[in-house]
């Protein structure tokens, strides 16, 4: 793999950051807090995404970035015969082979990237990546951590986690088997509770024999008794539908002898009515014609009524008509004038409209210059805060703690750093002033707003002004317009009535109408007499017809009545003959049902002695099968304990076995690294290096002889986990591994680097110690600018020495 170019845009304290890689040995150099092990973080999080990162996905954003800034890392890259750029951002990514789209979702560039490089993210940091203190950490470990590291950056953790299952499920088989074994029945009670339930069942099927029987002889003894009792029942219905029709045919021979006699005196009145009306027809001539002419009397009253009805409107229109032409000649007409006011308030309406731009124009600016002064200040406290923390925390730790950041002692760098980080907070205090006073200033409303707000106040008074006189003006116009249409109105209607006083007939007789009604007010007793006798009269015929037909019906239903009587007697019924059948009957029936009862019960009890001997089976079967299920789970048991050996004896021989592969891979990067002089190393099994100089070790080695050992073993492990995954180990980054080491053994591991250069083309250290620039092809610097609150890169190669320049080149 070899770097070509990264850049980073708003990726935690980088806002903008580029670097182009190239070939030799790189230094990123700049003190600690300024960007340089965020670079490393970045390439991981193009490549791997969160997995890679501190904290959540949120947390990369920088804090000086807009909300919907755009968080974006582009990394190229070359491996093998190809080359590739992703980008990768919060919510997508991009990878592109040779310059093509190959992937376009986070998820799906993730695991191409994983595919092609042949590694996870814990493989890849192992192999290209040697943090701080990583050159001699064979040597410092006990056994228990040397195997851990191992395990770590060899991938046998995954054995340990696969064991920690093994041993997760043999405990719970364990707790699984003490629990079966509690819950277990006693055997022999079981086969009592079993004998028990068989003798229940022998008595319960004798029972419900002996109870079939006796049902079965009182079912025979109600069949012999049923045609005969259902016999009694159909001769009582009989009888009973017979007595029902024959009362109800007496009941009707006495309503049709009613009926007659009622006809027969109806028919008597009706005659005498008849008789009656011809002696009375001289008395009731006049009636008809004294009142056809009180018809029309009421008619001709009705039309005078009419009449002086509309001679009062005719006078009240006439009232109306005057007033309407009075006022009409009051009102003058105000369309000029009114013209001349509409034209007078468009002209107010264009300039209030102006105005109100004005003052919403003026009000935004001063809003949005307020809101971003205390947007500005709001964030400069918060910063300060978050230095002010970082200050305290690091002051607290002193200068051998651990530095929150870089994770080691600062040292000889802790009065610089919390010097640095006083300075950040004494810019901030500065900004923050001239924010507050600013935020102070324009709290108070600006002077040119007041007066725009004024000049529109003044023209929505000469508007308010203006809208009144216009109104009146179009009220005065409305009634002219309301008064001309109701003076039209009332001489219409004015000329309608008097054309219907015209057309409505006279002659109205007010004294002869009241000789009339009184004549018919008279002559009303004697015409209501009349016409109840008429009534009566013309029934006559009606009822002669009406009376031979009752006297016929009559005769109809006598005879029916005396054939239901007869057909009563020949029946033969007697009430005690069918009382007694019907108790022999019922005695037989409860007979039968409390046999009936008697087989339920003993069913019932059957059924529950049956239950009772499948439940004894059934709590056998299950003990037999929890013994089974125990001995299963033992047979699991003991097996899960062979696999609980078997991986503790993998993992100590696979480390064993690992140790002299990685002193093989050491002894030819030693050899090459010395020219031949040393060809061979040796690793006890504490992982300590030993040198062996013709097949001889060499019991006192020079500083510089243990850092290329301590050298030479980690990228021997590099190089094994860079072969399994398939990969070549042709980049190498180093995290801070000259912060335990003097001068001269800086420039003795740069010089050890610079003779692998046929082994790894491209190496990147990471580091803050300014003293190894002059033994770098390329320096690119960082620093961290705290007005800004980011952190600066630069290429800082061309400030090196002539020769330095000449090799870069």
């Amino acid at each position: 793999m070899k770097l070509h170019r990264l850049r980073l845009v708003n990726f935690r304290q980088h806002a903008d950051t580029e670097i182009a890689f190239g070939d030799g040995v790189t230094g990123i150099i700049g003190p600690n807090g300024s960007g340089k092990t965020t670079l490393l973080e970045a390439i991981a999080w193009a490549i791997y995404g969160t997995t890679a990162t501190r904290g959540d996905r949120d947390s990369i954003r920088n804090l000086r970035a807009k909300p919907r800034a755009t968080v974006q890392v582009e990394l190229e890259f070359g491996l093998g015969p190809h080359e590739y750029r992703v980008v990768r951002g919060l919510h997508r990514a991009e990878l592109y082979e040779d310059g093509r789209l190959q992937a376009n979702s986070i998820r799906e560039a993730t695991d191409r990237l994983e595919r092609v490089l042949g590694m996870r993210y814990d493989e890849f940091f192992n192999t290209y990546f040697t943090g701080q203190k990583e050159l001699a950490v064979m040597a410092s470990l006990g056994p228990t951590e040397r195997a851990a590291f191992l395990s770590r950056v060899l991938g046998y953790d995954r054995l340990r986690l696969a064991q920690d299952r093994i041993r997760e499920r043999r405990n719970a088989i364990a707790a699984e088997v003490r629990g079966l074994e509690a819950g277990l029945p006693e055997r022999e009670q079981l086969e009592r509770e079993r004998q028990t339930a068989v003798e229940q069942l022998e008595s319960a099927r004798s029972a419900a024999k002996s109870a079939e029987r006796q049902r079965e002889a009182a079912q025979a003894d109600l069949t012999r008794l049923e045609p005969e009792w259902r016999e009694w029942e159909a001769r009582r219905d009989r009888v009973r539908a017979l007595d029902g029709d024959w009362r109800v045919a007496v009941h009707t021979v006495e309503a049709a002898r009613q009926d007659f006699q009622r006809l027969d005196r109806e028919l008597a009145e009706a005659l005498s009515a008849r008789e009656e009306l011809r002696v009375r027809e001289a008395d009731l001539a006049p009636v008809a014609k004294l009142k056809a002419e009180a018809q029309r009397l009421e008619g001709l009253q009705r039309e005078e009524s009419a009449r002086r009805a509309e001679e009062a409107q005719l006078a009240e229109l006439a009232r109306e008509t005057a007033a309407f032409e009075q006022r009409l000649a009051e009102l003058a007409d105000p369309a000029a004038a009114l013209a001349a006011v509409d034209t007078e308030l468009a002209d107010v309406d264009r300039r209030l409209g102006e105005a109100e731009r004005a003052v919403e124009g003026e009000r935004t600016a001063w809003v949005e210059a307020r809101q971003a002064a205390e947007t500005k200040r709001a964030e400069l406290l918060k910063l300060w805060e978050e230095v002010r923390d970082q200050k305290e925390q690091i002051a607290l730790l002193g200068p051998d703690g651990e530095c929150p950041t870089c994770r080691r002692p600062l040292g000889e760098e802790f009065e610089a750093v919390v010097g640095l980080l006083g300075r950040q907070l004494e810019a901030i205090t500065a900004n923050g002033k001239y924010y507050r006073q600013r935020v102070e200033q324009l709290a108070e409303t600006p002077a040119r707003l007041r007066e725009v707000e004024a000049a529109r106040d003044a023209l929505i008074t000469e508007q308010r002004r203006i809208s009144g006189r216009a109104g009146e003006l179009r009220a005065q116009r409305d009634e002219r317009e309301r008064a001309a249409r109701e003076l039209a109105a009332a001489r219409q209607r004015a000329a309608a009535i008097e054309a219907a006083l015209r057309a409505r007939p006279t002659g109205y007789d007010a004294g002869r109408h009241d000789a009339v009604r009184s004549e018919l007010t008279r002559l009303e007793p004697l015409a209501r007499e009349a016409a109840q006798l008429e009534v009566k009269a013309g029934r006559a015929e009606v009822l002669v017809r009406e009376a031979e037909l009752a006297e016929k019906q009559l005769s109809r239903h006598e005879e029916r009545a005396s054939h239901l009587a007869e057909a009563v007697q020949a029946e033969g019924f007697s009430e005690p003959d069918f009382v007694a059948a019907r108790e022999r009957h019922d005695q037989a029936l409860l007979a039968l049902r409390a046999a009936e009862l008697a087989v339920a019960e003993a069913r019932g009890a059957l059924s529950g002695a049956e239950v009772g001997v499948r439940d004894a089976e059934r709590r056998d079967a299950e003990r037999a099968a929890r013994e089974r299920q125990i001995t299963e789970l033992r047979g699991e048991q003991r097996l899960h304990n062979e696999l609980d050996k078997a991986f503790s004896d993998l993992r100590g021989e696979l480390n064993a076995a690992v140790r002299p592969e990685i002193a093989e891979l050491a002894s030819n990067f030693l050899s090459d690294l010395t020219d031949g002089r040393y060809a061979e190393v040796d690793l006890d099994e504490a992982y300590r290096v030993t040198v062996l100089e013709d097949g001889v070790p060499k019991s006192v080695i020079s500083g510089g002889e243990e850092d290329l050992a301590n050298l030479v073993l980690r990228l021997a492990i590099s190089q094994m986990i860079a072969e399994r995954a398939g990969q070549p180990l042709s980049l190498l980054v180093l995290d801070e591994i000259f912060g335990s080491l003097d001068e001269s053994r800086r420039q003795h591991v740069l010089g050890l680097l610079r003779r692998l250069a046929d082994r790894f083309p491209q190496v990147v250290l990471i580091t803050h110690v300014d003293q190894v620039r002059d033994g770098l092809d390329r320096v690119i610097r960082t620093e961290y600018d705290a007005a800004r609150a980011t952190s600066i890169v630069r290429d800082d190669t061309a400030t090196l020495g002539a020769a330095d320049a000449g090799v870069a080149a």
